[in-house]
């Protein structure tokens, strides 16, 4: 198989994952998932949900996760760009607290996996930008949660975008890490 390659993050278990691109000068093709290469490479998760979002140059979504039924997400962009994060919230972890972050883009192809167990944020960089994902388990509402963007614990060093982000009325919100309520 072969039309990927990884890289492990300082992060147990947070993957950066590269498609491998085929491109001539009439464009591009690239697998972005494929049950058997993934398992070679030891990455066994199953996807049961595909979402995609659209958004505006300084829209910061997250941190997010869910009590009960964690999602393990497979991310990555197809227009514009993101500045991605992954918080490990496993209480047992010993990089709990710790964040992730890379830039995701149409350009770069990149994909992370962010297993069950983190928190993901992502701010978008470009007007337009659209982002994709899989998910390890169903959006259960119930139990959506989230930890403040800018929790001085975790301490997330969000890119300087020249302009203010944009979050929604929830995500504004949102507890810090110690008043959360975890897994």
């Amino acid at each position: 198989m072969g039309n990927f390659s990884i890289e492990h993050t300082y992060i147990n278990d947070l993957i950066i994952i590269k498609p491998k691109v085929f491109g001539d000068d009439r464009g591009f093709f690239m697998e972005v998932y494929n049950k058997e290469s993934f398992e070679e490479l030891g990455l066994t998760m199953e996807f049961v949900q595909d979402n995609h979002s659209k958004s505006k140059k300084g829209v910061l979504r997250g941190i997010h996760f869910q009590t009960k039924y964690p999602q393990g997400k497979l991310v990555r962009v197809i227009k514009g760009r993101v500045y991605d994060v992954a918080v490990d919230l496993r209480k047992d972890s010993n990089t709990f607290g710790k964040w992730f972050g890379i830039e995701l883009s149409e350009e770069n192809k990149t994909m992370l996996y962010i297993p069950e167990g983190f928190g993901h944020a992502f701010l978008t960089l470009e007007d337009g930008t659209e982002f994709l994902y899989k998910t390890t388990n169903v959006y259960h509402p119930e139990y959506d949660a989230g930890i403040i963007f800018d929790d001085e614990d975790i301490a997330i060093e969000w890119p300087d975008i020249g302009c203010e982000f944009i979050l929604s009325e929830k995500d504004k919100k949102l507890p810090r890490l110690k008043d959360a309520v975890l897994f």
